[in-house]
């Protein structure tokens, strides 16, 4: 059964010729000349990470798309990916099919090749892994460590959506196509994290929650990273459902964003602006690095850092 399933479904998405027909025990893949290599791994539990009724096509480009973030907050460029299916008896015929093809727009989608992989069934639930694979110019990989008080801390696109649309997958708000998808079918910010080498002190995307993961970024650096919550980038789908204070704690700590956060040195601030367009990524600058460690959250003057930061594993 394997055998047919990796023979039908997946050898038609594996076209690149490093991944040699699917037909050896490895993927042989020659990078381009004077790049650094980046690799990221990343695996999305049925019950955790994803809802058991999500229609598995989605499932399949949260999956990429998790990883692709994961390169794009190093600056990197994808070249390929290597899949580890664990299956349960739940994902039968029918959802392989949607997931495979759902696979196959999102790699075509990102422009990524699948290279291989391996496949196991009888879980008790479904684990998805995959290893995507990408390269950055030699010393150009962004990081964690690296923020300098007094650099600006920006965050791409909107916060709180996802934590919305999971809501509404579980059934406890209604239904809106726009938040809904931002949970589902995340859109890693790939052009804007290879634009950022050179202008960057840090990065990293936010999957866990804004706070919490500006509390990473800010421990790796060793710095303060306070966070002026009036600031925070909600999208009018979002806002329209809460956009007072309490509304905007929850969007900081609801996670599943895979937005960039980032610091940057103040006289950069025109040419990180300057992103927005070419990227098509809106950029929101939400406080200044301080001296110090760890983040806060910052209300009208008053500490308004919540005990929960966000999701924790």
């Amino acid at each position: 059964m394997e055998r047919d399933f990796i023979r039908s479904r997946l050898l038609p998405l594996a076209t690149s010729a490093a991944a040699r027909g699917l037909a050896d025990d490895a993927a042989v893949w020659t990078p381009p000349l004077g790049r650094d290599l980046v690799f990221t791994h990343d695996v999305l539990a049925c019950g955790v990470h994803y809802l058991a009724g999500d229609p598995p096509g989605d499932i399949a480009w949260k999956l990429l798309a998790v990883n692709l973030s994961d390169l794009a907050a190093m600056g990197a460029t994808p070249a390929g990916v290597l899949l580890g299916l664990g299956l349960s008896t739940a994902e039968d015929d029918v959802w392989r099919a949607g997931f495979t093809e759902g696979l196959g727009r999102a790699l075509r989608h990102f422009g990524v090749a699948l290279w291989g992989g391996d496949t196991v069934s009888g879980l008790a639930a479904a684990a998805l892994g995959l290893t995507a694979v990408g390269a950055v110019a030699p010393d150009r990989a962004l990081g964690r460590a690296g923020a300098q008080p007094g650099d600006d801390i920006w965050v791409s696109g909107t916060i709180g959506d996802a934590g919305l649309g999971l809501a509404m997958a579980q059934g406890a708000a209604p239904a809106d196509t726009f938040l809904l998808n931002r949970f589902r079918r995340p859109q890693p910010r790939l052009a804007l994290g290879s634009a950022l080498a050179g202008i960057a002190t840090a990065a990293m995307d936010v999957s866990d929650g804004l706070l919490i993961d500006a509390d990473r970024l800010a421990r790796a650096s060793s710095v303060a990273l306070p966070i002026d919550v009036a600031a925070i980038p909600l999208s009018s789908a979002a806002a329209a459902r809460g956009d007072d204070l309490p509304a905007r704690v929850r969007a900081a700590t609801a996670g599943d964003d895979y937005e960039l956060l980032f610091t940057a040195p103040p006289a950069l601030a025109a040419a990180v602006a300057a992103l927005a367009a070419p990227t098509r990524t809106p950029l929101t600058r939400i406080g200044r690095v301080t001296p110090g460690l760890g983040v806060s959250a910052w209300h009208a003057g008053a500490d308004v850092t919540p005990a929960r930061l966000g999701w924790e594993h």
